[in-house]
């Protein structure tokens, strides 16, 4: 059954694109291109997905870490004339 019925995507392709990685409506229309022209099938992209997307978790920073200091310029020094 077609899903997005301005460029021919089916539900069958928005689930081959979810098993190859994408988790969101957004990343279906980058490779498909459904959803980017009227947007009514987003929200059947949506349901179809039906899985939350596994996030990115942030690399925690010790509190009681000091900042690093900044690494010394590999550029040489400049020429100064002497008398």
């Amino acid at each position: 059954m077609y899903v997005c019925s301005c460029f021919g995507v089916t539900e069958e392709q928005v689930r081959a694109h979810a098993a190859a990685g994408a988790c969101t409506p957004r990343q279906i229309a980058a490779t498909s291109g459904a959803g980017t022209d009227c947007g009514s099938c987003v929200r059947r992209i949506q349901g179809l997905l039906g899985r939350p997307c596994p996030r990115r978790t942030p690399q925690a920073t010790p509190a009681s870490s000091a900042p690093a200091a900044p690494s010394p310029d590999p550029r040489p020094a400049p020429l100064t004339a002497t008398r």
